[in-house]
């Protein structure tokens, strides 16, 4: 595919009927190989193996509802005690990180309460802690790890 601004992972890719796929490591399954989802893979891998967070605590694009709507994060790395503890939105490449992408992830958060959030687009990464009291955030440096 094409490089990214994360640690080189070692990631399964295969060709079915011609089209490119990539294994999802916490869903367990063959994925259509899109930008997003190849920045997805790659932010799984990066909070596996650089943050230390076990795959059995890694959640992908899973349903919640928000004012009522469905709609699906991309990633939310829990705590031991399986609450959510890093909220992660993942955009492709191409995708400028603008503020409709932190808007979008503080919707998301308002149901699921994580104190920490990753917004990446493969290239850029932004990190920030959640005050829920002041509802402000803080960028981070990095994120903590599990």
């Amino acid at each position: 595919m094409f490089a990214l601004n994360f640690p080189e992972f070692e990631i399964k890719v295969k060709l079915k009927q011609n089209k490119p796929y990539v294994f999802d490591v916490v869903r367990k399954k063959w994925l259509f190989l899109t930008p997003e989802e190849w920045v997805r893979s790659h932010c799984i891998q990066y909070l596996h193996h650089h943050k230390e967070f076990p795959l059995s605590l890694l959640r992908v694009e899973q349903q919640l509802s928000v004012y009522g709507q469905p709609k699906r994060f991309d990633i939310v790395a829990c705590n031991a005690a399986q609450k959510p503890f890093v909220l992660v939105e993942c955009k492709a490449p191409q995708v400028p990180i603008n503020q409709a992408v932190f808007d979008q992830l503080a919707h998301y958060n308002l149901v699921l309460k994580s104190p920490y959030c990753m917004v990446t687009n493969g290239l850029n990464h932004y990190y920030c802690s959640m005050n829920f009291e002041n509802q402000s955030l803080q960028f981070l440096e990095s994120l903590p790890s599990y």
